[in-house]
């Protein structure tokens, strides 16, 4: 067979496997077992920043737009209408308009009007009564500078500038809908949305349950019953948990060097291999000494095997990148070719160690003079693994890292207070999106701007691309800014994770998606075939 043909022919058997199929075939009823990896702080998406908690939530509620959920690349083309039935821009660029759904209720039974997304984006922007506690994508609507409602069927976002990518914000699964009448702190421990799912229990480090709401508003959706998911946050276990029938899929969180024990173990289960968007990164705070010198942190960055990370956590899966998601899954990081230009990208690594040595030494340190350094992370496997790996990189230049393990529930309030030296720290990207990615990490003032960087000029960059409406042009922008922040070396990627999403044949109607971990989890199409 054509070698061309053969990867068309598997790519075509791909699709049919994971692909709903007609919908006569579709089978409703049935509860989903979905092994969860963490346990989050509470089930409310506007104060949360982990998919612990977006992940389940995301079923109970609905966006104005989300991305369509059976296309794996997302992007400004597959943003689809959700509790909006349409949209449109003005002609400067600088209002956005969506006509709202008629007859949708929230689950207690009250009406969705406009006044519910308005409520919303006054929580979001801190502009209204109610307050969410923590607030991690209040720089997602910097530019926005209000909103306004014509009855009860139609909002307006009104911006400062023009930014096109608003309506990719807008689609991720960060962007739900909150209801006027409920409280913002009721919200993180009972949920109601206007979703396929209602919200029945979340028991701390043991289960989260949602149940179907039978007055959907979209006919025939969802088809299941209910979903259950188990929080398993180690890896072995919730392995044989699956091999054993106690769920029907792990849909995210398989390490690449365990593939091969469900190809033993669990032969019929489908695997989609991915790199995932959430990069590993190395975080230093540049406000305490001595980090707060350029120099140091140069020969932070030269210690680093990118390669090291690569080979021992994904098996050898290729994954480099900057701060943008590389292709072939991201739309706008950098190729290879590119991405060799910069700074520790490039060179041998013995002999780059030995300049951060001499580095160091100038600085004072050196054999007997070792520096002692906390490496903060989340205690979960995908963030202790790199931690190790980073620890033991850095004692080859006479740091010596203490492995600190925070909890899930205490990590993100204590980055939010700088509270940390060094960390092991993905960036979670909400959206394969320069946009989200700059304002929510690195712009001036931003929550999650763990690091307390700030660079006028870094700042009118990130407000150029945002403007750019040419993909060409913006990406050349990006790349400005991705260089400028590497310059920078205060939070290099250390390498993008690999890894792949297992389930069961029976499961149907489910599309990981290729560039993004929170995007894809409305699960009002997913069906069980037995």
């Amino acid at each position: 067979m054509n070698r061309g043909v053969g990867k068309l022919a598997a790519a075509a058997l791909l699709m049919a496997i994971t692909m709903p199929g007609p919908a006569a075939a579709q089978k409703p009823g049935g509860t989903l077992r979905l092994s969860h990896f963490d346990s989050p702080a509470s089930m409310s998406i506007l104060e949360e920043a982990t998919r612990a908690a977006e992940e389940p939530a995301m079923a109970v509620m609905n966006n104005l737009v989300i991305y369509d959920q059976q296309i794996a690349k997302s992007s400004l083309e597959t943003v689809r209408p959700d509790l909006a039935t349409s949209w449109s821009w003005s002609e400067d660029g600088k209002e956005l308009t969506f006509p709202l759904r008629q007859g949708v209720k929230w689950h207690d039974g009250k009406p969705f009007t406009a006044a519910d997304v308005k409520c919303t984006w006054d929580l979001l922007m801190g502009t209204g009564n109610d307050k969410l506690r923590i607030n991690p994508r209040k720089s997602w609507y910097d530019n926005v500078e209000a909103l306004t409602t014509n009855g009860d069927h139609e909002v307006s976002f009104h911006l400062k500038r023009p930014q096109p990518a608003l309506l990719a914000l807008l689609a991720s699964g960060w962007a739900p809908i909150y209801p006027c009448h409920i409280p913002a702190r009721d919200m993180r421990q009972h949920p109601i949305g206007t979703g396929p799912f209602k919200f029945v229990e979340f028991k701390p480090n043991e289960y989260i349950k949602v149940t179907k709401n039978p007055d959907y508003w979209k006919p025939g959706r969802p088809y299941l019953d209910a979903i259950e998911y188990p929080i398993m946050r180690e890896i072995a276990p919730r392995n044989l948990a699956f091999f054993a029938g106690k769920f029907d899929a792990i849909p995210l969180g398989v390490s690449i060097p365990t593939l091969k024990d469900f190809k033993e173990q669990a032969p019929r289960a489908i695997c989609q291999q991915n790199v995932g968007n959430v990069p590993r990164t190395m975080l230093i705070n540049l406000h305490k000494p001595p980090f707060d010198n350029p120099e140091f942190r140069r020969a932070m960055v030269l210690a680093l095997d990118r390669k090291a990370f690569v080979d021992i956590l994904n098996n050898g899966v290729p994954s480099l990148g900057a701060t943008m998601l590389p292709p072939p899954n991201g739309v706008w990081g950098m190729p290879p070719e590119v991405l060799a230009t910069l700074p520790g990208y490039g060179g041998d690594v013995a002999q780059n160690r030995a300049e951060a040595r001499k580095i160091l030494e100038k600085l004072g340190y050196g054999p007997d003079k070792r520096l002692a350094v906390k490496i903060s992370t989340r205690n979960f496997p995908a963030w202790r693994d790199p931690a190790v790996i980073l620890a033991s990189q850095l004692k080859e230049i006479y740091i010596d890292g203490e492995l600190e393990f925070v909890d899930t529930a205490l990590w993100y309030p204590k980055m939010a207070r700088k509270d940390f030296t060094v960390g092991m720290v993905p960036m979670e990207s909400g959206v394969d999106d320069p946009d989200q990615m700059f304002y929510e990490n690195f712009y001036s003032g931003a929550q999650r701007n763990y690091a307390g960087y700030s660079d006028p000029e870094f700042d009118k960059l990130v407000d150029r691309q945002s403007m750019e409406s040419d993909p060409v042009k913006r990406k050349e922008i990006v790349w400005q800014a991705e260089r400028k922040l590497t310059q920078a070396m205060f939070r290099p990627v250390l390498f993008y994770p690999a890894g792949a999403g297992c389930w069961q044949p029976w499961v149907k109607g489910f599309t990981l998606m290729t560039n993004s971990i929170y995007n894809d989890w409305r699960m009002e199409d997913v069906w069980l075939d037995k």
